[in-house]
């Protein structure tokens, strides 16, 4: 607790805690929603399995536009990356130093639950356990995954997007949006694969949200054009007024009411299986206009929220929640499948029909359960992501000494590995997540993914470390 005071004390006037607030929501939405649809049954063999509740419950599918809560944590995202590259470029430091600091925080955690993971399921292999089902349950286990690949693809791209911002501003999420929607008309035309840039286009698209939400905080930052001219989409702050945000809430609901409505998109924001297209994967234009209404809800709710976080215990509470908020994202379904087979082993696992009164009650006593299972892994797992701080620029070795040319083909091959290495890491999440969820294999996780994993953290750890960079 006095740790806690300490930071809060610490904390700068110039730090949004409003956003902080926000991230931290935000995951903590995903974990309760995630754990409140699930539906526990056994199969023929009379293991315990485990499924989403949403196809038999359609009176929750307009629910799903408030919970459906990763638009906001990408716009998020692009605030904190575009305020902590700016930081960093004024220290003196570079882009890629910037980019390998930001993949400390995300991978640390990441690399703990692979690991561990990949260590349990070798263990079970050893004692003589199904291997397919040490696949289902690590497939479960690693789901948080798909959308941690989604981030580390956008990540790297900040340094590009954030110039494109600082040139072009609204414009950029404007043009994102419409190759959405050609992506989204590629899949009515049944060429599902033609869309995949969506996954890239979609979250990019609010991300560059949140470039125009931390410039319109900048004190000295300038819109555009010049020469008399209003700005207009090619301004690079986003409003902020209560009229912006009314604006883009009543105007995000109709444009997501007629597509979902009269339109070809589902009314779910969240995947249901069966469904002829899914609004989350990859992003559709209709989750674009239901996120434009979350921004909204956001604007309006801004100013009340911020004077509430100027009193010490919520901006403390914000700080505890944010300091291991990727461990609780990335362990809260380990969390569930240790609670099933905890309960499913001394035969108190309740499995009542989906929408029954039964279902329903069991709804409380589930999430203070599975609450108190992740409270302990975060104990146990969160001072990884805790202890993760800051790297200084001047943690930045000196180039080589050797001329000019030199200096660059270093700064170049620095550039190249660390992308690369980004790249590993986030082909190694999609081969897991693509990999069927029953596959027999031998430690729950495809070799090739583990391979390819260990390798992009590797580098990026070796170059983190100075490794590369002395002359």
């Amino acid at each position: 607790m006095g740790r806690l005071r300490r930071l809060a004390e610490a904390t700068p006037a110039s730090r949004n805690r409003y956003l902080d607030m926000l991230r931290a929501l935000a995951i903590i939405l995903v974990v309760i929603g995630h754990w409140s649809v699930v539906d526990i049954g056994h199969d023929a063999n009379g293991q315990p399995t485990a499924r989403s509740a949403l196809p038999d419950l359609p009176w929750a599918y307009p629910v799903t536009w408030a919970v459906q809560v990763m638009p906001i944590f990408f716009l998020v995202g692009g605030y904190a990356n575009a305020a902590s590259l700016t930081s960093h470029l004024r220290r003196g430091g570079d882009a890629t130093g910037w980019l390998l600091g930001r993949s400390a925080r995300l991978l640390r955690p990441t690399s703990v639950l692979i690991l561990a993971l990949a260590a349990v399921a070798l263990a079970a292999r050893l004692g003589g356990a199904d291997p397919s089902l040490i696949r289902t349950v690590v497939y479960f286990a690693t789901i948080p995954l798909w959308f941690l690949a989604a981030y580390l693809l956008v990540v790297p791209l900040t340094p590009l997007m954030y110039a494109l911002h600082r040139r072009y501003g609204l414009l950029v999420p404007v043009a994102l949006a419409a190759l959405v929607a050609v992506g989204d008309l590629t899949r009515e035309l049944h060429l599902a694969d033609a869309a995949l840039p969506n996954y890239l286009f979609g979250w990019l698209a609010i991300h560059q949200v949140g470039f125009a939400w931390y410039d319109a905080s900048r004190k000295d930052a300038t819109d555009l054009p010049s020469r008399g001219r209003r700005a207009g989409l090619r301004t690079r702050r986003l409003p902020l007024s209560r009229r912006a945000g009314w604006t883009a809430l009543l105007g995000g609901l109709a444009v997501a009411v007629l597509l979902t409505g009269p339109g070809p998109y589902p009314v779910s924001m969240i995947n249901i299986p069966g469904e002829r297209l899914n609004n989350a994967a990859p992003p559709s234009l209709a989750l674009l206009a239901v996120s434009t209404a979350q921004l909204g809800v956001l604007l309006l709710l801004r100013q009340p929220a911020q004077r509430w976080l100027r009193r010490d215990r919520p901006w403390m509470a914000v700080i505890a929640v944010n300091s291991v908020v990727l461990t609780v994202f990335l362990w809260h379904l380990s969390a569930a499948i240790l609670a099933i087979g905890a309960l499913n082993a001394v035969g108190l696992l309740p499995t009542p029909a989906v929408g029954s009164a039964a279902w329903l009650a069991w709804r409380i006593p589930w999430l203070l359960m599975l609450g108190v299972v992740l409270a302990v892994l975060v104990a146990i797992l969160g001072p990884v992501e805790a202890r993760t701080g800051r790297p200084p620029a001047a943690r930045q070795p000196p180039p080589p000494s050797d001329g000019r040319a030199g200096r660059r083909w270093w700064a170049i091959g620095r550039r190249v590995l660390t992308v690369a290495a980004f790249v590993a890491v986030v082909f190694a999440l999609v081969i897991n997540a693509t990999a069927p969820r029953a596959a027999p294999l031998l430690i729950g996780l495809p070799v090739a993914a583990l391979v390819a994993y260990l390798a992009g953290a590797g580098t990026l750890r070796l170059l983190r470390s100075g490794w590369g960079n002395r002359g």
